[in-house]
């Protein structure tokens, strides 16, 4: 049983990544939504983490219309509807 315990720590602890929408050069910014500054700009290619998600502006973009943003670095947000999740809805666990 330890073994099994081991094992789904294991998988807790895995953070995955996706594709940024192709041909987008993608800003990256402070919060959930398009009134934060934007930190810096991921370039064309690039695929990112999603460490958690959580609502914010409401944004329309490669992959369709949503609330929900990706949290993929300290302090650091994209919108959902520019990454390839391959889903409408939440991947990965909402933020505290």
């Amino acid at each position: 049983m330890i073994m099994g315990s081991a094992s789904v720590a294991s998988a807790a602890a895995t953070v995955n990544t996706y594709s940024v929408a192709p041909g987008l050069r993608l800003n990256v910014r402070s919060g959930p939504g398009t009134t934060y500054n934007i930190t810096r700009t991921l370039p064309e290619g690039t695929k990112v983490p999603i460490f958690c998600q959580t609502p914010g502006t409401t944004v329309s973009g490669y992959y369709g219309t949503s609330n929900i943003w990706d949290n993929i670095d300290n302090g650091e947000f994209v919108s959902d509807t520019n990454v390839n999740t391959g889903s409408d809805g939440y991947v990965a666990d909402r933020c505290a």
